[in-house]
């Protein structure tokens, strides 16, 4: 099965994700994501723990320690690394956040996408790496590349 249609449903506040295949069937449809609620999670991250923009933008799932209530940055400003609170008022929304980006993932997975950018060399050190679920960013793209 191959997905040969997406569409992307924008208003104002809202936005759905739609795919239809072959036969004209949907077989791809994520339930409307609130633009604030996104947007409102990023910029309290920021605030709250010192990110800066790009860094929330690239932070991905394995540098987030819920554990040691900690995210790591990594290549942040000066291309150096370094450690930062989670604050406790951040952990239940972004374990939300994250549960519906790993359902995504999922998704992308079955429908043979799923990938993401990794640094340096570390694409031929781990080869399938690119798909595992440590590696995937945060705050995903909501288009394929």
């Amino acid at each position: 099965m191959s997905i040969i249609t997406v569409g992307i449903d924008l208003a104002k506040n809202v936005f759905a994700i739609h795919g239809v295949d072959e036969r004209g069937k949907a077989v791809l449809v994520k339930p409307k994501v609130a633009r604030t609620q996104l947007l409102e999670l990023i910029a309290n991250l920021l605030y709250g723990s010192g990110l800066r923009i790009m860094e929330a933008l690239r932070l991905r799932v394995k540098d987030v320690d819920f554990a040691g209530h900690q995210i790591l940055v990594r290549d942040g400003k000066g291309f150096k690394d370094r450690v930062t609170m989670l604050p406790a008022a951040l952990r239940t929304p972004l374990k939300d956040h994250l549960l519906k980006v790993k359902a995504l993932h999922d998704s992308d997975l079955a429908a043979g996408n799923g990938a993401v950018y990794l640094p340096y060399a570390l694409a031929r050190k781990y080869p399938n790496a690119e798909r595992e679920w440590a590696w995937q960013y945060v705050f995903p793209s909501i288009h394929l590349s």
